[in-house]
């Protein structure tokens, strides 16, 4: 049988897992015995998810464009010893085209200490429906896959992960027969509140309370928040920290009226302070929808028909010093060169085949 060639996409993932294994182990020397969170951020392009970094980081740098897979880290101080609890923070760029680098942080290793945050961009609800879903469903299609095969030497990983979930919002919850949590921690971030604060009041409404439907369904935690709103970003820096680190968020009341930023935590939600889609109630009964998320897909996208997204990079990225990646760059190259001699190649054979023609017409 012939050989297999890698792709450089191969490449670049076993580049990424090699680097988080040595990333990891540096860490994991300085933790000692603390603490250890993964905290994965995906979500629309240019949402802020860097600034929500770099802030809860408390670092003062100008925010650059993700282009793949970005990995940082944070310590904080153990409460209970001289060691330090670590989280790694994984942000996920490119909105939903690259969403098969989720593999890379939700591993065998970090599934039990792992998080996410789906950031949605507020200020374009024409795309909200359709960047929620598809990373929503890879996110869970991998988490699915990794316990399969944490179950081969631990059968009760699938009953523990399904006990915490129900904890986080109550296992006597009155929306329990009808509601499927995420297996993991989740929060929705809504960005970019300071834009959407402009759209019209029935739009902020449909959006509201979709996304609350959303977060409820998951059994997620929902914040609005905005870069340009300090009090905002606090809150959001506060509720990472809270992934992060443990510790409690601000028992406050929760905020669901959808003329404020909302803020919900998981299993604090119902079914009946969201109330019915925003569809009229007999689209209801001829809806051919068989779970309630469909009927909310159905009703959301109608209001709000979803764009095909643009999922660009930036221009050459191979370029910039800062992604160089020697076995990446290597097989780049040599893909480079196999192309151009097959381009070369035809352009022969198309100019072999005029000339052939032209022949043909004198003789």
């Amino acid at each position: 049988m012939p050989r297999t060639e890698p792709s450089i996409w191969d490449v670049a993932v076993n580049e990424a897992k090699q680097q988080e294994k040595t990333r990891a182990d540096a860490v994991g020397k300085e933790s000692a015995e603390g603490m250890e969170t993964n905290v994965l951020i995906m979500g629309n392009k240019d949402s802020g998810k860097t600034s929500l970094i770099l802030r809860f980081l408390e670092k003062e740098e100008k925010p650059k464009p993700t282009i793949a897979l970005e990995y940082t880290f944070g310590r904080k101080a153990a409460v209970h010893n001289m060691s330090k609890d670590i989280v790694h923070i994984w942000e996920l760029g490119g909105g939903t085209s690259l969403s098969q680098l989720i593999e890379v942080p939700i591993t065998e290793r970090s599934l039990m200490n792992c998080c996410i945050i789906l950031v949605v961009d507020l200020s374009e609800p024409s795309s909200l429906w359709h960047t929620a879903e598809t990373l929503l469903k890879a996110a869970q299609a991998r988490i699915e896959a990794t316990i399969s095969r944490v179950s081969t030497h631990n059968p009760k990983i699938y009953e523990e992960i399904k006990s915490r979930a129900w904890k986080r919002i109550g296992d006597k919850h009155p929306d329990k027969d009808i509601i499927d949590p995420f297996p993991l921690p989740l929060v929705i971030l809504g960005m970019k509140y300071d834009l959407y604060q402009n759209l019209e009041s029935e739009k902020r409404k449909v959006i509201s309370r979709t996304l609350r439907f959303l977060a409820h369904n998951y059994g997620a935690s929902l914040q609005f928040c905005s870069t340009q709103m300090e009090n905002l970003m606090s809150k959001a820096k506060n509720q990472l920290g809270h992934l992060a680190f443990g510790g409690n968020i601000s028992a406050k009341q929760g905020v669901t009226d959808h003329n404020k930023p909302l803020f919900i935590q998981a299993g604090t939600d119902s079914m009946d302070s969201i109330g019915l889609p925003p569809v009229k109630s007999e689209e209801i009964g001829r809806s051919n929808a068989r779970i309630p998320l469909e009927l909310w897909k159905q009703a959301y996208t109608s209001f709000f028909p979803q764009e095909s997204v643009s999922e660009e990079v930036a221009a050459d990225p191979s370029s910039d010093p800062q992604y160089r990646e020697p076995a990446v760059d290597n097989m780049r190259a040599q893909k480079d060169k196999e192309l151009e001699k097959y381009k070369k190649k035809l352009e022969r054979r198309a100019k072999t085949k005029q000339l052939t023609s032209q022949m043909g017409d004198v003789s």
